[in-house]
């Protein structure tokens, strides 16, 4: 049975290379890993040519990311809360992938494949920040060499663990699939769980837009805090009029100079609110008593007709606290 699948991907191997790379580029979960190493493995009993699988997976990677790369450039912000909308790790989904652009930069998508999570995201995150197209072309297409070679030559170098791994597997029969999809389904599960315990640890009273402009046309205006990170503003540079400027890990010096007694408002425009609840949690715990975050993000605020400013770039880029005309950040 061994033999067969070996002989099924010899035969199929470039083109299943490639429809399997791309697949995972795409956002299909299927993992792209496995087959390398073992076409990789057939490289070195010379049934596959080295050639031909670099670049079934070079073309099938460069494919996907092309994709994802357009799709950022023309719907910026929107495509990363869609994709992290439906990612089983909310919370850290975005936060991360901007985290490491804004230390790496472009060259994120040298290493973007490594990180799980992070390979679909990176294209699009790139996209919308303005990679010029041959400088993603090429950073990607090093990166997938990176990728993909690191994986051929893990199959090239164990290629008898290999054959050993598929005759066990063939000899298990149903039992490693119906093992392997446990396992996998375990997975699932526990993603989806501490998805859930996330969203109830953060579950507090949330104000709507119709509360808060109610609030602010009797005079009883709260402090509004933006609580998104420096990439996001440049992603998205649309800010809640005389809203201060902050972010979850630098609230606490922003606020300092506010009464405990005022009441705070505070706004991302991530999936649940989940940076906007941590952000409410953390001042809650400095001894504010009166914050809520806003249900509905940013997008909710616009899409209830309220007026919305813009961001001076040197603001949404996170250099300084100094802004344009149209865009004060003091309450």
């Amino acid at each position: 049975m061994a033999h067969e699948i070996i002989a099924l991907i010899a035969q199929y191997g470039l083109l299943l290379v490639f429809l399997n790379v791309l697949a995972a580029q795409a956002g299909v979960p299927v993992p792209a890993v496995p087959t390398l190493i073992v076409a990789g493995a057939l490289v070195a009993g010379d049934r596959l040519p080295l050639a031909g699988i670099v670049t079934a997976a070079l073309a099938g990677s460069l494919l996907g990311d092309l994709a994802w790369y357009l799709a950022g450039r023309r719907y910026g912000a929107g495509v990363m809360r869609t994709l992290c909308r439906i990612s089983l790790s909310p919370d850290s989904c975005v936060k991360q992938s901007e985290l490491r652009f804004h230390r790496w930069r472009g060259r994120v998508l040298l290493v973007a494949k490594f990180v799980p999570g992070l390979s679909m995201l990176a294209p699009p995150l790139v996209g919308a920040m303005g990679l010029p197209p041959r400088h993603f072309l090429l950073l990607d297409g090093l990166g997938a060499l990176l990728w993909a070679g690191v994986a051929i030559a893990l199959g090239y170098a164990f290629a008898g663990e290999v054959d050993r791994v598929l005759d066990a597997v063939a000899n298990a029969g149903t039992v490693a699939v119906e093992l392997a999809a446990a396992l996998l389904a375990v997975y699932v599960l526990a993603r989806w769980w501490r998805r859930e315990r996330l969203l109830r640890s953060l579950r507090m009273a949330r104000i709507g837009v119709e509360e808060l402009v109610g609030a602010i046309a009797a005079g009883r205006a709260p402090v509004v805090i933006d609580v998104r990170s420096a990439v996001a503003r440049q992603l998205d540079d649309r800010i809640i009029p005389g809203a201060l400027i902050a972010d979850v890990e630098s609230i606490a010096q922003v606020v300092v100079a506010i009464p405990f007694d005022r009441e705070l408002v505070v706004y991302c425009n991530c999936p649940n609110e989940v940076s906007a609840a941590h952000a409410a949690q953390a001042l809650m715990t400095r001894g504010y008593r009166r914050v809520r975050p806003l249900q509905g993000g940013l997008d909710g605020w616009e899409a209830a007709g309220q007026a919305v400013q813009r961001l001076a770039p040197v603001v949404a880029a996170g250099v300084g606290q100094g802004v344009d005309d149209s865009a004060p950040t003091a309450v």
